[in-house]
């Protein structure tokens, strides 16, 4: 069997390792030319590390991160706090969570790939898709052509062949909230993800490592805010937006200085209906459940799409079952995640909306839990 990976990101790194495990040809096409990854740190709850153990990469995340051992929320003063949650391990010998850089993530990924035997070209994309029941052929920008039996749209949220291939309707849809992110000296004693209730968003810090950690803050912006952006820089507007809150945020504030270091995003998200392929297409991670960031599942789920995905095409020689039998797998359970991490972000906008955080975030933590 010969497979084409659209996206050398999580998703379809993860996909093209599970498959070589399986014994499958793998190739995987990248449109960045220079293969890089933007953004500050990374969430990995247990279920992502349970994810990564299967593929033999998670004792290296974790020795490249820091671990994650609950979650602490607090109102806006930063001192006053209203719930503490312990994450439970779900892999012996692990942590029950964690946090490291991305650029970390993305190099035991890439070299993982690499080593696996799986053919990988750089600054190339797809530019023709001829897909039926027996196997796809595709033109790619450096105007080679080639065929296989199956190809995975790995490509992300703004998936060029969810775009070609299924319907060019399934688009992106903006939550009403951003999401400011920038790494920063590790609070002493941080290994739990520490969240703040603002009045309009969410502030907080993740650990990264021994010396570094993330703050983020995921808020309702203001009108004009990429203006604003532009005109007085992000890190004047990010400390502008962390005012209300007290606590290590009000302290941890006054180092964001470098406009540069910021990651600051739309939170969109996307649910593609069933099933989840077209004949000899298929998608994974956010190019067919975007999610948005309340609940650090997004990354998670498109690694166990991977995993899913290449379990499935081992157990049966009709690749339409395989591809059938993936989305029914993992469908409700991405719907679920993603619709409750929505509603965590609906109530950070309108507080008066009849939405129960603690069961939602419980609801997502069992669906998350259970076997993939």
């Amino acid at each position: 069997m010969r497979v084409l990976v659209v996206g050398g990101g999580i998703g379809g790194l993860c996909a093209t390792l599970a498959l070589r495990r399986a014994g499958v040809e793998v190739e995987v096409i990248e449109r960045n030319p220079e293969w890089s990854v933007y953004g500050v740190g990374i969430i990995q709850p247990g279920n992502a590390l349970r994810a990564l153990h299967s593929l033999g990469l998670a004792e290296a995340c974790v020795a490249a991160g820091h671990p994650m051992l609950g979650s602490r929320t607090f109102l806006a003063d930063g001192v006053t706090e209203v719930a503490h949650n312990a994450f439970p391990p779900l892999v012996p010998g692990l942590p029950p969570g964690n946090g490291l850089p991305r650029p970390r993530l993305h190099e035991i990924l890439t070299t993982g790939a690499r080593e696996s035997g799986a053919a990988v070209r750089i600054g190339v994309t797809v530019t023709r898709i001829e897909n039926d029941p027996r196997g796809v052929t595709a033109t790619l920008s450096d105007g080679s052509r080639g065929s296989w039996d199956l190809l995975i749209g790995a490509d992300g949220l703004y998936s060029q062949i969810r775009t070609d291939v299924f319907d060019e309707r399934f688009v992106p849809h903006f939550t009403g909230q951003v999401c400011w992110r920038v790494n920063l000296p590790r609070l002493e004693g941080l290994d739990e993800l520490y969240l703040y209730l603002g009045p309009w968003g969410s502030a907080g810090f993740v650990p990264l490592s021994e010396d570094l950690m993330y703050m983020l803050l995921i808020e309702t912006p203001i009108d004009g805010w990429r203006g604003e952006v532009e005109r007085r820089g992000a890190a004047a507007v990010m400390r502008e937006r962390l005012e209300p809150f007290g606590g290590p945020v009000a302290e941890m504030r006054e180092l964001v200085t470098d406009d540069d270091a910021i990651v600051l995003r739309p939170i969109e998200n996307i649910l593609v209906p069933a099933p989840w392929h077209r004949d000899r297409v298929v998608l994974i991670g956010d190019a067919a459940h975007g999610m948005t960031p309340h609940c650090g599942q997004g990354a998670a789920q498109a690694v166990e799409d991977g995993i899913v995905l290449a379990d499935e095409l081992s157990a049966t020689d009709s690749v339409a079952d395989a591809l059938q039998a993936y989305t029914d797998r993992r469908f409700d359970r991405c719907r679920t995640i993603l619709e409750g991490s929505e509603a965590i972000g609906r109530w950070e906008q309108d507080h008066s909306l009849d939405i129960d955080l603690g069961a939602t975030h419980q609801l997502v933590a069992m669906a998350a839990a259970s076997p993939v």
